[in-house]
C-alpha cells in the first residue's frame, strides 16, 4: 500500500471504531437505571410556609394540608370527599356538626389555629385529631417535604412484597427518576399491576412504580384494625313489608280510614300522608290523627306518617340547609308521631336537586338519632337510581335510616313519551341499582297501583293516572284487546277515537305479580304500593300469595 493511503485508512479505522464504541455506549446505556433522584418539590409541587402536601391512598392531591406546632389540619372538603362524609358545615353558626348513631355533636371553627376546627380564609379545616375520633384511617406526617400520607382503604387491598432493595420510580421504565429506596420485606399497596412493572404507594406519601422482577405476586392485604366506632342499629320487622300509602289531605279524611280499608288483606304497614314542609323555618303541616292510628292497630297494621317537600313556594334547599329549620321539624315530625301513637316516619322529599344532597343528608342522619330514641322506624322513598340523581346517595341513607324505599314507577310520566308507567325490565334494575347501595334486607320495592292512559292527537301527547278498576272499564268500554306485552310484562291496549290514539299499560294482577315475585328474587324486606283506592280488590291476594313465596 501506498504510504499515502496509509493515514487515511487509519482515520477510516479510527472513525469506524469510535462509532462502534459510541454504539455499544449507547445500548449499554440504555440498558444501565439511572439512580438520578426526581426532585420533590416538582413531584410534590412548591409548598408555603405552613403547607404540607397531602396524599390519600393512591392520589396525590393539589389541596394542601396545613400544618401550626404539631397539629395539622386537613380541608373539610377532602375529609367529606375521600374519608367521612358526616362532618357537616353549619355556616349560619360557624360550627362543625357531627351525627353519630345517638348524638349530634357540634364544635366551632375558630379563626385561628388551636381548635378542632378552623376557619380560615373562607375554608374550612379539621383537626387531623377530631377525623381521627370519628373514622378509620392511618395517617404518617413526613418532612422533608411536609407532607401527610392518609390511608383509608382496608377492604379488597392488595399488595407486594420487595424481594430485594430496590427503587420506587416516578414512571415505568429503569431511565425514570428515583422517588424513593425500598428495602427487601417492605409491603407496597398495589395500585394498577402492568406487563414489567406494578404501580404502587408507598406508607411515606410516594406513589409510582417498580420492576415486577423485583416485587413478589400479589396478595390480599389483611389489615388488623382496632378502630371502635359506633355501629348503626335498625328497627327492622321480622317479617316481610307489605305497605301501602293512604293520600289523606285533610282532617275530615282521617274518618274514612274504616272505608278505606275495608276490603285491604295482609298489609302489615300503612302510609298516611300527613305532614308537609309549611315554611323555610321548619314548621310542619300536621293532620295526625290518634284516632286512625288506634283503628290501624286493631287491624293489625303499624302506621308510619308520611312528610313531603310538595309544597310549591317552600324551597326545600333553604329549609334543609338551615339547622334551625331541621331541628325545628324534627322536633316537630317526633312529637307529633308519639301524640297519637305512631310507629315510625316515612320521608317522601321528591326532585332534590344537587345543591341540597348535603342538608337532605344531614336531615335523615339527624332525624334518625330522635327516632331511634322514640322507638320510632325511620324510612325514606327514593327514585328509581338514574346518573341525575346520584346526590341521593343512597348509601349513605342505607346506613343511617332502616329502610330505603325505590319508588318503582314513573318511568314514563306527565310530559314525557308514551310508555308504561313501570315495566318489568326498568324495575328490576332500579332493584339492582339500589342493591349496589344498600343491604337487601332493608330495601322495600314500590309499586304502582295506577296506571296511564296516554293520549296522542297529532303531536300533542296527554296522560292521566287512573286506577286499576278504571283502566278495566276503559278497555271494555271502548271493546279494546289487549295483548301480554313481553317486553314490559304488562298487558298493552291501543284504539282510535276521534283522531285521536289511545294506548294504555295496565297494572293489573299478572303485571303485579311479576313486580311483586322480584322481593323474593332478591330477598328485599317487602313491597309498598302507591296508592290505597287505586287497586281493585282481588289485588291484595295477589300482592300476599307472591310475597310469602
Amino acid at each position: 500500500m501506498s504510504k499515502k493511503y496509509k493515514p487515511a485508512a487509519a482515520v477510516i479505522v479510527l472513525i469506524l471504531l469510535v462509532a462502534v464504541i459510541g454504539i455499544v455506549t449507547h445500548v449499554v446505556m440504555k440498558r444501565i437505571p439511572t439512580r438520578q433522584t426526581m426532585d420533590l418539590s416538582e413531584y410534590y409541587g412548591e409548598l408555603a410556609d405552613g403547607e404540607a402536601a397531602l396524599i390519600l391512598g393512591d392520589e396525590k392531591l393539589e389541596t394542601r394540608a396545613l400544618i401550626v406546632g404539631e397539629k395539622v389540619y386537613l380541608p373539610l372538603d377532602v375529609v367529606n370527599t375521600y374519608l367521612n362524609q358526616r362532618y357537616y358545615w353549619d355556616s349560619a353558626n360557624q360550627q362543625i356538626l357531627y351525627a353519630t348513631p345517638s348524638e349530634l355533636t357540634s364544635t366551632a371553627a375558630a379563626s385561628e389555629a388551636g381548635n378542632q376546627g378552623w376557619l380560615k380564609d373562607g375554608t374550612v379545616y379539621l383537626n387531623l385529631s377530631f377525623v381521627q375520633q370519628y373514622t378509620d384511617m392511618d395517617a404518617y406526617i413526613l418532612q422533608n417535604p411536609y407532607r401527610v400520607d392518609i390511608q383509608y382503604q382496608f377492604d379488597n387491598v392488595k399488595t407486594v412484597k420487595v424481594k430485594k432493595n430496590t427503587y420506587v420510580r416516578y414512571q415505568g421504565g429503569i431511565k425514570s427518576p428515583v422517588l424513593t429506596t425500598v428495602q427487601k420485606g417492605t409491603e407496597l399497596r398495589l395500585v394498577e399491576e402492568l406487563d414489567n412493572w406494578d404501580k404502587v404507594s408507598t406508607d411515606d406519601g410516594f406513589i409510582g412504580y417498580v420492576e415486577k422482577s423485583k416485587v413478589g405476586d400479589p396478595a390480599d392485604a389483611v389489615f388488623e384494625r382496632n378502630f371502635a366506632g359506633e355501629q348503626y342499629t335498625y328497627l327492622t320487622m321480622d317479617q316481610p313489608v307489605n305497605m301501602v300509602w293512604h293520600q289523606v289531605t285533610s282532617t275530615d279524611a282521617n274518618a274514612y280510614f274504616a272505608d278505606a280499608t275495608a276490603n285491604m288483606t295482609g298489609v302489615n304497614v300503612i302510609s298516611p300522608t300527613w305532614f308537609y314542609i309549611a315554611d323555610t323555618s321548619g314548621n310542619i303541616s300536621n293532620i295526625a290523627s290518634a284516632d286512625y292510628v288506634s283503628q290501624a292497630h286493631e287491624k293489625g297494621l303499624k302506621v308510619w306518617g308520611l312528610i313531603d317537600n310538595f309544597t310549591q313556594d317552600v324551597s326545600t334547599t333553604e329549609t334543609l340547609s338551615s339547622t334551625a329549620a331541621r331541628q325545628n321539624m324534627i322536633s316537630q315530625l317526633v312529637q307529633a308521631a308519639l301524640n297519637v301513637g305512631m310507629d315510625g316516619i316515612n320521608v317522601d322529599f321528591e326532585s332534590l336537586s344537587e345543591d341540597v344532597g348535603i342538608h337532605f343528608l344531614e336531615f335523615l342522619r339527624e332525624l334518625s338519632i330522635e327516632c331511634h330514641k322514640n322507638n320510632l322506624v325511620l324510612s325514606v322513598d327514593n327514585p328509581v337510581p338514574e346518573d341525575f340523581t346520584s346526590h341521593y346517595d343512597r348509601a349513605e341513607q342505607g346506613r343511617v335510616v332502616d329502610y330505603v324505599i325505590i319508588m318503582g314507577y314513573d318511568e314514563h310520566y306527565v310530559g314525557s313519551e308514551a310508555g308504561s308507567v313501570a315495566s318489568l325490565p326498568w324495575v328490576e334494575q332500579g332493584i339492582q341499582d339500589t342493591l349496589d347501595e344498600v343491604p337487601a334486607e332493608r330495601v322495600i320495592n314500590a309499586i304502582p297501583f295506577y296506571t296511564r292512559l296516554w293520549r296522542t292527537t297529532g303531536g300533542n301527547v296527554t296522560s292521566e293516572a287512573i286506577g286499576m278498576d278504571q283502566a278495566q272499564q276503559t278497555i271494555a268500554d271502548n271493546n279494546v284487546e289487549t295483548y301480554w306485552d313481553k317486553t314490559t310484562s304488562q298487558n298493552y291496549g291501543k284504539y282510535d277515537i276521534d283522531n285521536s290514539t289511545y294506548q294504555i299499560w295496565l297494572e293489573d294482577a299478572q303485571s303485579v305479580a311479576e313486580k311483586v315475585k322480584l322481593v323474593s328474587k332478591y330477598d328485599l324486606a317487602g313491597v309498598s304500593a302507591w296508592k290505597l283506592g287505586f287497586e281493585n280488590n282481588g289485588i291484595w291476594q295477589v300482592i300476599s300469595d307472591n310475597l310469602n313465596n
